[in-house]
């Protein structure tokens, strides 16, 4: 089994910054893909970015490219989001996930989450 425990969400003003951690604990060693998604109020959870663990190979939603990134320490016990430029529509609860398969930005592919993290951005 994977623990997967977020933190670092708050408030901030439009153009403001955050990082997200995604620590990692218990059956880590075949983890192959740690990925961050979000949920806003009333809305679907959507992929943010992906990292593949092996070949250190990202992947990220159209609506963050340029303004998130994705990242992990040498042992791969915590993934990072920094988040920059925010905008009010990145108001969500963001969760990490995990899985021993493919990335992707896929909620379907991953059977490890974490309990979230709630980011607010106003304007």
């Amino acid at each position: 089994q994977v623990q997967l425990a977020e933190s670092g969400g708050g408030s901030v003003q439009t153009g403001g910054s955050l990082r997200l951690s995604c620590a990692a604990s218990g059956t880590t060693d075949n983890i192959f893909c740690i990925s961050w998604f979000r949920q806003a109020p009333g809305k679907e959870r959507e992929g943010v970015a992906t990292l593949d663990t092996i070949g250190t190979h990202t992947n990220y939603a159209d609506s963050v490219k340029g303004r998130f990134t994705i990242s992990k320490d040498k042992a791969m016990d915590t993934v990072y989001l920094q988040m920059s430029s925010l905008k009010p529509e990145d108001t969500g609860m963001y969760y990490c996930a995990a899985n021993h398969g493919g990335c992707g930005l896929d909620d379907w592919r991953y059977n490890f989450w974490g309990q979230g993290t709630q980011v607010t951005v106003s304007s």
